[in-house]
């Protein structure tokens, strides 16, 4: 039904194209008869134009074939483009994001200048092919987290901006190609992989376009070359009989003739690269289907690389094991088998409720709009009822891997997480509830709230680039949430008082203490506040007491220059020294990538400092001086006079010098 409307959508958005290509051909030729010292008067028009252009489907190959003539009529006379072989790559990605739009497409005429040179389809006096090239790659190298990345809290506030930032970037990439940035874009990969981020499919196709560039053209010996082949075998040839790429049946047939030695070989050889990148081939999933119907002896605790604790598991729980892969393991959902592996060994199954759980998951059919939901999310390759286990798994495999997607919905997906990782048996009571009736009810200080009856919240009709479990429960959750918000208004203090122990669970520690007054946004005895956190979380003040439970907590995002981005919900997860005897706040951020310059040196660690898996980490007082919001407990003692003050000041002056810059009280 909805083809012919898209066929007309289609002609007419090429129809729109068409009449501003005309109209940029006549300010063009405006701008080429104007004298030199009027130039700039004719300018303006072309980039109006421009700017209109580039925001269409196919706009910006129409500015690529006319960037030799812009360049020419004198479109960059008077700027600082005026000198192509001058200009930085590094400023380039954000002068695409800029708020003058005509910089934005003045940018973009000159990006398309490069490209017009490096193709070789121009010349210019001073810019050769090799240089425009170099530079071309050198920005796609620059900005690889928006060409192939999720939009953190920075990207999403950009909107169209951002969007038209990635489409240039993928314009370029397609004329460029990626070779000369393969040694940072392996880098990349194996940053995001150490996250263990439960959506993997933008780092799969990733993997994949450098699996074409090694084919293609190959790259010299070296320790790129070993990061990338490592990559890509993970995915398309972990094993011996694989190693070839062979295709599914042709490797099911290889299985069938194998020896005891050759099928444990396999196994391993599968575990390994699995724990290794945290990524599973179509192969692994083929290879434990295939196991399960292998009498001889078990296989399937091999080939996932369980541990003590999951071997204990795989003994005492064989059968339900066994279903779990018959019902979720396909080379449609992979994915769930790294997801089971790490259930297994964070000892799930010993949670009394998870076994008649699990089993009722795998028993669950969903209908109405969430059956719809998870349809459009994830295909029809396998039944949504698979995709739906496959993310059970995931998720309660790799709690801390739960991200947002491109979604304001950092509440929710940190509530999923804390109860994968607290309280698992809750949230597939949750899940069971939306898939069977397609609505969600929870408490509010005794008052029931039923998600059926609230309208649509933030996340609107639900996210679609999220996990299977966020694509189902989200939608709901953003409405109960933003419902216990509207029952706190005329409340003194914030909100999340009073939300946070009823949404997340019992665990919440009941007190709140706030950085800013709520209704002035303004600083509020930011110096008790400071001295309160320090005498919650800090070992050496709290009597070296350490976290029980993950404690939500609110941070003032900043971008790398320091500018206030945003309030963003994370979760203190524990506080310990690392490795060189500092101390530091280990928390979980749903923002898809943990590792986040936030300005002045607080760069968030995802790793070599003794982070685990799906943790971000700061100093102490670095993370504190981004830190509006934590629970406390409300019979605890005021801190003392213990805490040093030039500790507070140290993280006083690091906020003041950022998101709070424009936030102290008058007076």
């Amino acid at each position: 039904m909805s083809a012919p409307d898209d066929q007309s959508d289609g002609q007419e958005a090429e129809a729109v194209l068409a009449r501003l290509s005309v109209t940029l051909d006549v300010a063009i030729e405006r701008l080429e008869r104007a004298r030199p010292f009027a130039k700039g008067r004719y300018q303006g028009p072309v980039l109006d134009v421009v700017g209109r252009i580039i925001a269409q489907p196919g706009g910006l190959g129409v500015v690529r074939q006319r960037a030799t003539r812009v360049d020419a009529a004198g479109l960059f006379s008077g700027s600082d483009w005026d000198r192509p072989e001058a200009l930085l790559p590094q400023l380039v990605g954000g002068t695409l994001t800029s708020e003058d739009p005509a910089f934005r497409a003045l940018e973009v005429c000159s990006l398309a200048r490069f490209l017009a040179v490096a193709d070789g389809d121009a010349r210019h006096d001073n810019l050769h092919q090799d240089g425009a090239r170099h530079f071309l790659t050198q920005v796609l190298a620059l900005n690889l987290k928006d060409l192939f990345g999720v939009p953190d809290e920075a990207a999403r506030a950009l909107g169209a901006r951002y969007d038209l930032k990635k489409r240039v970037l993928n314009h370029i990439a397609d004329h460029v190609g990626l070779d000369d940035v393969l040694s940072v874009l392996v880098s990349e990969i194996w940053r995001l992989l150490e996250q263990r981020s439960v959506q993997v499919g933008m780092v799969k196709d990733m993997i994949a376009q450098i699996a074409i560039a090694l084919n293609e053209k190959g790259t010299a010996p070296g320790s790129t070359r070993l990061g990338a082949e490592r990559l890509v075998s993970a995915l398309f040839g972990p094993t011996t009989a694989s190693r070839d790429d062979p295709g599914l049946d042709i490797y099911l047939e290889r299985l069938a003739v194998a020896d005891e030695s050759g099928l444990s070989r396999e196994a391993m050889g599968f575990a390994r690269a699995m724990h290794d990148t945290g990524l599973v081939s179509d192969y692994h999933a083929a290879f434990l289907t295939w196991a399960l119907d292998y009498a001889d002896r078990p296989l399937i605790p091999e080939a996932l690389g369980l541990g003590g604790t999951g071997l204990d598991c795989w003994r005492h729980y064989r059968g339900l094991i066994e279903k779990l892969v018959r019902n979720a393991v396909t080379p449609a959902t992979p994915q769930a088998a790294y997801g089971l592996a790490m259930l297994l060994d964070r000892g799930v199954l010993h949670h009394a409720p998870m076994v008649p759980a699990l089993e009722r998951q795998i028993s669950l059919r969903i209908g109405g709009a969430a059956r719809d939901r998870i349809a459009l999310g994830f295909g029809e390759a396998v039944p949504p009822e698979t995709h739906l286990l496959a993310g059970v798994l995931r998720v309660l495999g790799q709690p801390l891997g739960v991200g947002q997607g491109a979604n304001p919905t950092c509440q929710s997906a940190r509530a999923i997480a804390l109860w994968a990782l607290n309280d698992p048996d809750y949230l597939l009571h949750l899940i069971t509830q939306v898939a069977e009736f397609d609505t969600l009810q929870m408490q509010f200080e005794g008052a029931p709230i039923n998600s059926a009856d609230l309208p649509v919240g933030l996340a609107g009709a639900g996210p679609i680039d999220a996990d299977p479990v966020s694509v189902l429960l989200v939608v709901h959750l953003d409405r109960i949430y933003a419902e216990m918000g509207r029952l706190c208004a005329g409340r003194p203090g914030d909100p999340h008082t009073w939300i946070n122990p009823q949404f997340h669970g019992w665990w919440v520690s009941r007190d709140c203490a706030v950085a800013v007054d709520v209704a002035t946004g303004k600083l509020s005895s930011y110096d008790d506040f400071l001295r309160r956190f320090f005498a919650a979380y800090h070992p050496a003040y709290n009597g070296g007491r350490p976290l029980g439970h993950p404690q939500p907590a609110g941070i003032a995002v900043t971008d790398a220059h320091e500018n206030f981005i945003g309030w963003h919900a994370i979760a203190i997860l524990r506080v310990a020294e690392d490795q060189s005897g500092r101390m530091r706040v280990y928390f979980y951020n749903p923002n898809n990538d943990s590792g986040q310059d936030w300005g002045n040196g607080v760069i968030v660690s995802t790793s070599g400092h003794g982070e685990r898996y799906g943790e971000g980490s700061l100093e102490f007082e670095a993370f504190l001086s981004r830190v509006y919001l934590f629970h406390d407990e409300p019979l605890r003692n005021p801190p003392g006079d213990e805490i040093p003050d030039n500790a507070i000041r140290q993280v006083s002056d690091q906020a003041l010098s950022s998101w709070a810059a424009t936030r102290q009280p008058e007076g």
